[in-house]
């Protein structure tokens, strides 16, 4: 985030709201027309960890969503809303809620998506491992993952698009494409996010790209993701099509700075 103000400091009775080891966290919940799902998220995530705040970002869904939020903050001091113009795409919600973070000084940002796929049941083990890491990433595709309620299609997808990613960037990670990831703030400082353009399984590697050429440790933990019960999903082909051409981008930019490094120093 560029031209930074300087961060908040927590408020000196804000105890009660910090996670142990990781200090002051907000759990980033992007929204579009999840009316039957906003509630049930924000319930679960407060009754699994009550020490985290929530801010739900919704790009001004014409199905009430902001509305229903909004009534959840008026019950709960744990629950912001921020409300977006229009639709604009995860990324862009995101990097809003990062921003908003930043503002407010918390040390940590969660993302998590508002259709329950990203269970809030196990967002303690993500927290616990953000104690020794700088990011940590839920992955269905570690020992112990498991993804449910998913067709063999969409399971042959995602394994190939990781492995994919990995080549390309020769970045360690198993799942660069998952959405449920915790962040400390000075990686989010660090690595730029207002250039952020990608959107979807894209902005997730693009992300994590960004933290591990920054030299930052990323960790990954397994979860179990469950495919959405409620509503419909907005993934779609165009979104898949930019997530492989851009790694592609990014693997042949890298290998390239590297060969000219390789070379000028046996220049010398």
């Amino acid at each position: 985030m560029t031209k930074k103000p300087k961060r908040a400091p927590a408020p000196a009775e804000a105890t009660d709201i910090e996670y142990p080891g990781v200090g002051r966290v907000l759990v980033v919940i992007p929204t579009y027309n999840e009316i039957d799902n906003v509630e049930p998220i924000v319930t679960r995530v407060r009754k699994a960890v009550p020490q985290v705040e929530i801010l739900i970002a919704d790009d001004n869904s014409p199905d009430g969503t902001g509305e229903a939020a909004d009534r959840l903050a008026a019950a709960d001091s744990h629950v912001n809303v921020l409300h977006r113009p229009g639709k604009e795409g995860l990324g862009a919600a995101y990097i809003a809620g990062f921003a908003w973070a930043h503002e407010r000084g918390y040390d940590a940002v969660v993302e998590m998506d508002a259709d329950g796929s990203h269970a809030p049941e196990e967002l303690p083990k993500l927290l616990d491992a953000l104690r020794t890491a700088d990011v940590v990433l839920g992955s269905r595709w570690v020992k112990g993952g498991t993804v449910i309620n998913w067709p063999i299609r969409r399971l042959v997808l995602s394994r190939g698009a990781n492995l994919y990613t990995r080549l390309a960037l020769g970045m360690p990670i198993k799942d660069a494409t998952g959405g449920y990831r915790a962040y400390r703030m000075p990686v989010l400082d660090k690595i730029d996010v207002d250039e952020v353009a990608s959107q979807g399984y894209c902005f997730q590697v693009d992300l994590a790209w960004r933290a591990y050429r920054n030299g930052f440790r990323l960790v990954e933990v397994p979860i179990k993701f469950v495919d959405r019960e409620r509503g419909t999903s907005k993934m779609g082909s165009s979104v898949i099509s930019e997530a492989m051409w851009r790694v592609a981008v990014w693997g042949t930019q890298s290998r390239l700075a590297a060969l000219r490094k390789a070379t000028g120093s046996r220049g010398r």
